[in-house]
């Protein structure tokens, strides 16, 4: 529907000057990439890199694709999302579902072709967006339902291969809820191995990608702890704070109309205080070591400023867009502008 509705003549432009807020005071250098602002949309929306373009003209300062894997999936068993309409949030188990990294490389290369690295930053990430061209693309990568957490390193080996020329940053998942066994791989000894050999990898490269860590917000303080010590012994560029949650405390909605409610993660304002605090635990304990993008609750201007507030670099939302609809990115950058946050 939404690619139809961009070919008509007129539609792209008019939504440009509907949705999107061009100002320079926006601008954020992160991680070595110069975001037209700091308002981005997370993974999960965007799955198979189909509608980058086109989210990137409702004001977007970034898009996140993915959760790729390195094979295409069908994901989990239908119904798997759930809107918790008293709640403002939504419950989602849809298991990586997606057309594999090749096919999400393919539709990049043909829809925004990669930048070249601009002159005096061979040593940075190259920004393959920069202003309102080409958006500002993120991969998302994960592992197969079938591959056991064993081998989960040649799959994200795999997908980080196949996108590393069409997009401008890594996110490596291992905190979604809904592939089985897939949280163990946030312990500290398999996590360290899995972004070492990324690393590895990434040095290799002529110019290396910056790789963020994306992190449930059902971690304890310890296991917070552990996650500052793995960014600072890894060199990772960030983290992304936080996923979707497995816990169900102080929710509305009556459960018992959602078939196996205690499936999925849930998403929307019941995360906002939670991932808040996460971010604030990483960002004073570490000393502001390292950026971090604020995911979780953002319905609003405020949850945004709370987010940027509690030490994120950067936001993005899922939920509140699909609640709050195409004008809340706008609305965001306007109360940017108006704090100067």
């Amino acid at each position: 529907m939404v690619k139809f509705l961009f070919r008509l003549p007129g539609v792209p432009g008019l939504f440009r000057r509907l949705y999107r807020l061009e100002d320079p005071r926006l601008e954020r250098e992160v991680f070595g990439i110069r975001f037209p602002n700091p308002v981005g949309l997370a993974a999960g929306f965007d799955k198979n890199a189909e509608l980058v373009s086109e989210l990137a003209d409702l004001g977007f300062g970034f898009i996140e694709i993915g959760t790729v894997t390195p094979r295409p999936q069908p994901g989990n068993p239908k119904p798997r999302m759930f809107r918790l309409k008293p709640d403002q949030g939504l419950i989602n188990r849809m298991g990586f579902n997606n057309d594999g990294a090749e096919a999400a490389a393919q539709r990049l290369r043909k829809t925004a072709p990669p930048q070249p690295s601009p002159k005096g930053r061979e040593q940075k990430a190259p920004s393959l967006g920069g202003g309102w061209g080409r958006p500002i693309v993120g991969g998302n990568i994960g592992k197969n339902k079938a591959t056991p957490n064993e081998n989960a390193v040649q799959d994200y080996e795999a997908c980080f291969e196949a996108l590393f020329d069409v997009v401008d940053y890594f996110v490596v998942n291992v905190s979604s809820p809904n592939t089985p066994g897939l949280r163990d791989l946030q312990d500290r000894e398999p996590l360290t191995r899995l972004l070492l050999t990324l690393q590895a990898r990434n040095q290799a490269k002529p110019v290396p990608k910056p790789i963020l860590l994306k992190i449930a917000p059902d971690l304890t303080d310890g296991q917070l702890d552990d996650i500052i010590g793995i960014v600072r012994d890894t060199g990772i560029a960030g983290v992304v704070a936080t996923n979707t949650t497995v816990s169900r405390d102080g929710l509305r909605t009556d459960l018992n109309t959602i078939p196996n409610p205690d499936q999925g993660g849930v998403s929307g304002q019941p995360l906002r205080k939670r991932a808040t605090e996460v971010i604030r635990y990483l960002h004073q304990k570490s000393g502001g070591a390292f950026p971090i993008i604020g995911v979780g609750g953002i319905h609003s201007p405020a949850d945004a400023l709370e987010k940027l507030r509690a030490g994120a670099s950067l936001v993005q939302l899922y939920t509140g867009f699909v609640y709050e609809g195409p004008g809340i990115a706008k609305q965001i950058n306007q109360a940017i502008l108006r704090e100067s946050v």
